[in-house]
């Protein structure tokens, strides 16, 4: 029992790294394209993503299998584990707390995510090349905006924090001085990528992406 659950803990920390973080880091890029760039850089993403060889079988094996192990397995550890944040309230362990409420977070938001955006080109209701102006529907509703910002924020900082406890456990970081530089840069990569997720969402609420009768009618009104 005790082996069985040390590799499945091993298992549920090597996904969120490989290959999750890495599909939450190319999230991030692809979405940030709508910023840098505007609608036509993030379509052009968007296309080059879907472009690929043998893209149902990368994201089957590459993201849906291992985010629902990493997601339900992380429920069960967020349930099971004991938090000593009243007893012992310093860093490490108000990061361990944390990591489990970002957790469960980031798993609710992901799936919502995707049933808002990939369930809904899979059944036929939006296309690839809409999932922009889909977005802008969202994200220019209030409530959906600050949901969504919670959201990505609480992504970054439960990737960041998960690959800072994967140096540890997988022994990459041995050693007082390796951790805290390793803690120093996770921190600068969470507040890169939520400072990133944060400005994608701000480019999905511009007119740009404004579905085009929703802009011809803002228009006609002004003239």
């Amino acid at each position: 029992m005790k082996r069985g659950y040390f590799y499945s803990r091993k298992l549920h920390s090597l996904l969120g790294v490989m290959p999750l973080g890495f599909f939450i880091i190319e999230h991030m890029l692809t979405n940030y394209a709508a910023y840098e760039g505007g609608k036509e850089a993030f379509q052009g993403s968007v296309k080059f993503l879907n472009d690929l060889p043998l893209v149902f079988f990368l994201e089957l094996f590459g993201i849906w299998l291992p985010l629902l192990y990493h997601g339900v397995y992380g429920l069960y550890i967020a349930y099971t584990s004991r938090n000593n944040v009243g007893n012992y309230n310093y860093g490490r362990n108000v990061a361990f707390m944390m990591q489990r409420i970002t957790g469960v977070i980031t798993f609710v938001f992901v799936i919502w995510h995707l049933y808002q955006t990939r369930f809904q080109v899979a059944i036929g209701n939006i296309s690839h090349e809409e999932l922009g102006t889909h977005m802008n529907e969202i994200v220019t509703q209030p409530a959906m905006f600050i949901l969504y910002v919670i959201g990505v924020v609480a992504a970054s900082y439960h990737f960041t924090n998960g690959l800072w406890a994967f140096l540890v456990s997988w022994g990459i970081t041995i050693g007082p001085r390796a951790q805290k530089v390793s803690s120093v840069i996770c921190t600068g990569l969470f507040v890169v990528m939520s400072v990133l997720f944060v400005m994608s969402l701000f480019a999905f609420r511009g007119t740009e992406f404004e579905a085009a009768h929703v802009w011809n009618a803002a228009q006609s009104m002004i003239g």
